[in-house]
């Protein structure tokens, strides 16, 4: 299923000369563009008379992912598009031949948002003459050359266009698609935003926030410690080592003079 999708998307119809509309006994080259030369891709259409018909049978000429028909009839009219083997299927386009003396040239493929449309109203000998332009029905301008631009395309001009030509005729309405422009999702990341010094700096800061508080309350406890140790007159070293038997004699004296003061003094 998932090389099905793929093959949906990167297989397309296009088709020469590019319009959605021709005059009876033109000549039209259909090709589906592929990636996968083993998908097998073949054109098939859907008229009035026959449904899913692939090139060459009793329609067309086969050459390779491409089908060319050179008179084109009234009764090729309908959808086409390439499928593989697989089932897998490309894009559809609508072809109109029509027996009448006007068409509309128009994009066969979906025009994207913010671009510009073009549409041609043509006769079998020209497309010079003036033209009125309509959509869905209701009359737009005219155009003195016969070629009307829309600029920056937008959903709301998606719909189904004709022209007409005075004293000549109209052409077949054929509907022009818009597609919504793609965009972004993926918003930009804090090093695409920022220059690699700004970056450094911002890892800095952290890092002093970070370990700033346990320097400085180490610095504290150190200081109050020697502090202390320097309060009571004896150096870290004489706190820390154990008295000798000559220091406790001393301190048994010491004890001994005290007691004879204290009870000399009590009587």
């Amino acid at each position: 299923m998932a090389q099905t999708s793929l093959q949906w998307l990167i297989s397309s119809l296009t088709v020469s000369p590019s319009s959605s509309q021709m005059f009876r006994g033109q000549s039209v080259s259909l090709s589906c563009e592929e990636d996968d030369s083993s998908a097998g891709w073949t054109l098939r259409r859907n008229t009035t008379r026959e449904t899913r018909t692939q090139c060459g049978d009793g329609w067309g000429r086969s050459a390779g992912s491409s089908c060319n028909i050179s008179y084109m009839d009234p009764s090729d009219s309908g959808v086409y598009w390439c499928e593989s083997r697989e089932g897998a299927t490309s894009n559809s386009i609508n072809i109109t031949v029509t027996d009448g003396p006007v068409i509309l040239q128009s994009p066969v493929l979906p025009v994207m948002e913010g671009e510009d449309l073009t549409l041609t109203c043509k006769t079998k000998t020209s497309s010079n003459l003036p033209a009125g332009f309509y959509k869905d029905g209701s009359f737009i301008r005219t155009e003195s050359a016969a070629h009307m631009t829309i600029h920056h395309v937008s959903r709301s001009d998606e719909g189904l266009y004709k022209c007409n030509i005075s004293s000549v005729g109209e052409s077949p309405s054929s509907w022009v698609s818009v597609t919504e422009k793609p965009t972004s999702t993926n918003p930009p990341t804090t090093s695409t935003l920022l220059p690699p010094y700004t970056t450094s700096v911002i890892r800095l800061v952290v890092h002093l926030v970070v370990f700033c508080p346990y320097c400085i309350s180490t610095f504290i406890m150190v200081s109050l410690y020697r502090h202390r140790a320097t309060g009571n007159g004896l150096s870290v070293a004489m706190v820390m080592t154990s008295p000798t038997q000559a220091e406790e004699g001393l301190d048994d004296e010491y004890d001994d003079v005290i007691t004879a003061v204290t009870r000399e003094h009590h009587f």
